[in-house]
């Protein structure tokens, strides 16, 4: 059988939680920081799990997760 290949674009951008959930970066955290207050930078801060809705697509992009 052959070996699954994984899709690099989400291998950088996603990873698997001690559990095995599927964790993300926020978004709106990149730049033009300097108007947004410290506490939504701070909560922006963080990694979020990945919707249930979205999870199985990732697995398919990433088989070995």
């Amino acid at each position: 059988m052959p070996k699954l290949k994984t899709r690099k674009a989400a291998a950088k951008r996603l990873r698997a939680s001690g559990t095995g959930k599927v964790m993300r970066r926020k978004s709106f955290r990149s730049h033009l920081l300097e108007h947004k207050s410290a506490s939504r930078k701070r909560r922006l801060a963080g990694v979020a799990v990945v919707n249930e809705r979205d999870e199985a697509n990732v697995r398919l992009m990433l088989p070995y997760l």
